[in-house]
């Protein structure tokens, strides 16, 4: 069963007008029974904090349950192969080898336009194309955990093939530079996903930010509408 926090649809039916972060229970509990087969029997309480870090505590705990993992003193160190650490459950950077992000971020592409060589996008024309080219405007901004400081630093992947974000990242959009590939409006823009898989990953936004994965990741899943699956 899914749960979702609701997001928002365009009138008529259109692409969802809202980011959506969702949380995939099986992952949780693989990267959980991964550290539990390496020696952990406990896991860090902070794992738990801010909704879980922004996963669901509901699911987070039942997972843990489920494994039969105790809650470790608050004071035991959570870098140790004993204790679970939030890095290794959620699939953080910095997490061991093998573990997979829980929390995967997506976009709607809400319109597609052409740019001509010169003309400028975002607050203050922040971004000018050099050449002729094709822009997408998606769903995810600042308000969502879309940093301002991923604009014109990061990618996301629309159909696999990865695009730069460009400009300044707005409150509740963005805006893609998709050159010539064929993107419509509708199509799904991933922002964070698997880096094992070539996906766009929250270690870039690490990178670019020097934010902790956490803060990102926890703002992320408490600002987006967020989903569970299986």
């Amino acid at each position: 069963m899914s749960s979702s926090i609701p997001g928002h649809a365009l009138p008529g039916g259109g692409p969802r007008s809202f980011p959506v972060a969702r949380v995939s229970r099986a992952t949780l509990a693989a990267n959980a029974l991964a550290a539990r087969e390496g020696g952990a029997e406990r896991y860090a309480t902070a794992l738990l904090q801010a909704d879980a870090w922004g996963h669901g505590a509901d699911s987070a705990r039942a997972v843990l349950d489920e494994l039969q993992l105790t809650p470790a003193e608050d004071d035991a160190p959570a870098d140790t192969a004993e204790v679970l650490s939030p890095a290794s459950f959620f699939g953080l950077p910095g997490a061991p080898t093998g573990a997979t992000p829980a929390l995967r971020l997506t976009g709607t592409v809400l319109s597609v336009k052409d740019l001509r060589a010169g003309e400028g996008v975002s607050y203050g024309f922040a971004f000018r194309a050099p050449a002729d080219t094709r822009i997408a405007l998606v769903t995810g901004g600042y308000a969502q955990g879309v940093v301002r400081e991923l604009g014109g630093a990061v990618d996301v992947a629309i159909a696999g093939h990865r695009h730069s974000i460009v400009g300044r990242v707005a409150m509740d959009v963005c805006v893609v530079d998709i050159g010539d590939a064929a993107v419509r409006r509708g199509d799904e823009a991933l922002f964070l996903g698997d880096p094992a898989a070539g996906e766009p990953s929250l270690a870039d936004w690490v990178r670019v930010t020097g934010l902790h994965p956490g803060e990102l990741v926890t703002t992320v899943g408490l600002r987006a509408s967020r989903q569970e699956t299986p």
